[in-house]
């Protein structure tokens, strides 16, 4: 084996899931890794194993993520965050799907690609479940963002905001002829969202304790 010159630390990319910290602020404040902007029409979607965007799949309708599209590194939508999902829903049978927090963020700015990190401040969320899955997606905005950075909370959003993002939350997944199972029984603000993430981290703790 080639003797380390100690330069390889440059050579290897971060994990964005596992090796991306999610900031000292958590969970007023997250670090976020994006993987799709509002001009994608495909949808890209980081692979578990490498850490890289991969190709999920084309859009096979007209609808586009109406903000920037990610995940938040060292989260896991698992036990914690279900039975959150269960306690205010009152359903049952309820599990978490495996993948990291997803979260949405408003800006002003045109980010024209994603596979970049930004701050962002979460002020909100949709409880969506897909089938038996909690998937929440929390709502954010950009850290100081000159337009969107004043909103404390969910409700000082745009009603017309929230509503494309409830459309596309609730029909990207659809297939000709198949319609999935996707409801959102719940918008929440900026305090329960504070909650999910607290939930996701501990989930992510559970999970990946070497981590």
């Amino acid at each position: 084996m080639k003797k380390s010159d100690g330069n390889d630390c440059c050579r290897f990319r971060s994990h964005p899931w596992h090796g991306i910290d999610i900031g000292e602020n958590a969970p007023e404040i997250v670090m976020t890794f994006v993987e799709m902007v509002p001009t994608d029409t495909v949808k890209y979607e980081m692979d578990k194993v490498s850490g890289y965007l991969r190709l999920d799949r084309p859009q096979r309708y007209s609808n586009v993520v109406p903000a920037l599209y990610g995940f938040i590194p060292r989260t896991l939508t698992g036990t914690a965050v279900a039975e959150r999902c269960m306690e205010r829903t009152g359903m049952t049978g309820i599990r978490g799907d495996g993948d990291a927090m997803d979260i949405c963020i408003l800006t002003e700015k045109d980010i024209t690609h994603g596979d970049i990190l930004v701050l962002a401040r979460p002020i909100g969320g949709f409880r969506m479940i897909d089938g038996n899955d909690a998937d929440d997606k929390i709502i954010a905005v950009l850290h100081n963002d000159a337009v969107y950075g004043g909103y404390k909370d969910i409700a000082d959003c745009p009603e017309i905001a929230i509503e494309r993002l409830k459309h596309y939350f609730l029909t990207y997944k659809d297939l000709p002829g198949e319609k999935r199972q996707v409801t959102i029984a719940e918008i929440y603000g900026k305090e329960e969202a504070q909650e999910i993430i607290k939930r996701s981290m501990a989930d992510y703790s559970d999970s990946f304790p070497e981590m």
